[in-house]
């Protein structure tokens, strides 16, 4: 599982309230909630990602409220994967349960800049900066993780599994 992109790259703590502030709360459509991606951090996201991009940020990211719309809103704004120092803890599950790509790689996310190119290869545990040359090491997904993020994630995989059972 590899993605390529360019980066958009944030600081520290970056929360949920920035990454869909709560006034757009009163929806649970995707596609809505990407239109409001990142708005209170940066006003100009929605208009310059492209399907693929990476999100990069330092330590502690998706921290604050437990929604499960601000890894939705990443997802479907286009961002492949975000790659961070760090993740809240219930960020990092939210992320897994709804299929968007997370990496931890703090050397990555200290060193690549905005509009780098990055390639993230989950499986290997590897970033590159395509615009550098450096590469870094990365936690990889355990194949259970790869599962969840292949089938789209828990819910996804759930039913998949089901019915796998059902026919076996």
């Amino acid at each position: 599982m590899t993605f390529e992109g360019t980066v958009h790259a944030y600081g520290r703590d970056v929360d949920t309230d920035v990454i869909i502030p709560a006034r757009y709360l009163n929806t649970n459509d995707p596609a809505e909630l990407a239109q409001h991606c990142m708005e209170d951090i940066d006003p100009g996201f929605v208009g310059r990602v492209q399907p693929g991009d990476i999100i990069v940020a330092g330590e502690n990211f998706g921290c604050g409220s437990s929604r499960e719309h601000a890894p939705v809103a990443i997802k479907a704004s286009g961002v492949s994967c975000v790659v961070a120092a760090s993740f809240a803890r219930i960020f990092y599950r939210n992320a897994f349960n709804t299929g968007l790509p997370i990496v931890v790689c703090p050397q990555a996310a200290r060193e690549v800049k905005a509009g780098d190119r990055l390639r993230v290869d989950v499986v290997e545990g590897k970033v590159e900066d395509l615009t550098t040359g450096k590469t870094f090491t990365a936690d990889a997904y355990p194949p259970f993780m790869r599962e969840l993020v292949d089938s789209g994630g828990l819910l996804p995989y759930v039913k998949k599994r089901l019915a796998e059972e059902s026919r076996g």
